[in-house]
């Protein structure tokens, strides 16, 4: 996965050069990762000018995107599919939405997060990643997509673009033939984008007197997070592959012309 030289998108990144089994690679300039775009400014960035997205894909919820609306360039679809709706919905709103809100009092994270607390919420939103008819949506949503052979570059992203669109990519990397290492060592790789992202936030908030492992345990990313969501597909499907054709619907004409498109 590259790093790309945004200079108005946070965490951008293009799956594109990941290593496969057999010495394959994944395509590069077709499926891209990132941040929220609401700071994108095309006259500015030619990282992202000279992508030629013609998809974007919007994981956030309606709060998150009335906040923080996207832009994106001329004449790209938008597509909007909230992972989070379910949870949303069953009255717990996770700690992945409330960044803001959570790290501006230390009292309140304490409360809420402190003693271990952010990182079993954490590990229960990467779970309901793989549980929820709103989640399998969304990645139902983004494969079907990325396997459509006249498609053009898609990037596809939530807020920090570390959770849920890094759930997004660990299971595109998977169906491509990545292995467990080359999985894992790709979803740790945004961490010192996020953490430049929210360093604002993150040092506010221990000037405050917040505890700074709590910060870390909502802005990082953690191989315990990862693996909860992995152990859930295990548990109830036994592998990706039943998990992407039978939680997500997903046929093998699909996975098959999904690979076509994307391996070099």
């Amino acid at each position: 996965m590259t790093a790309l030289p945004s200079t108005t998108v946070a965490n951008l990144r293009d799956l594109g050069g990941t290593p496969l089994s057999g010495g394959r690679t994944v395509r590069s300039g077709l499926v891209l990762r990132s941040g929220q775009l609401d700071r994108l400014d095309l006259d500015a960035d030619t990282a992202v000018a000279s992508l030629g997205l013609t998809t974007v894909i919007d994981f956030r919820t309606s709060g998150e995107r009335a906040d923080h609306p996207d832009r994106v360039p001329a004449g790209a679809r938008v597509l909007i599919s909230d992972v989070l709706a379910d949870k949303m919905n069953s009255g717990k709103m996770p700690a992945a939405v409330q960044l803001k809100h959570l790290l501006s009092d230390p009292v309140v994270a304490e409360e809420q997060l402190g003693g271990g607390k952010a990182q079993a919420l954490f590990a229960d939103v990467y779970r309901s990643f793989v549980t929820t008819a709103s989640a399998q949506a969304s990645y139902r949503m983004l494969l079907e997509e990325l396997a459509d052979p006249q498609a053009g570059p898609l990037l596809f992203h939530c807020t920090a673009g570390k959770d849920r669109t890094g759930w997004g990519a660990t299971v595109i990397l998977s169906l491509l033939g990545a292995d467990d290492e080359t999985l894992m060592a790709e979803y740790l790789s945004v961490s010192s984008a996020v953490k430049q992202a929210f360093a604002p936030m993150i040092e506010g908030f221990t000037a405050a007197g917040g505890n700074p492992d709590i910060a870390l345990a909502l802005i990082g990313v953690f191989p315990a997070y990862l693996e909860a969501a992995l152990d859930e597909v295990e548990t109830r499907y036994g592998s990706m592959e039943k998990y992407v054709r039978e939680g997500l619907g997903i046929s093998d004409e699909k996975v098959e012309a999904l690979r076509a498109r994307l391996i070099a």
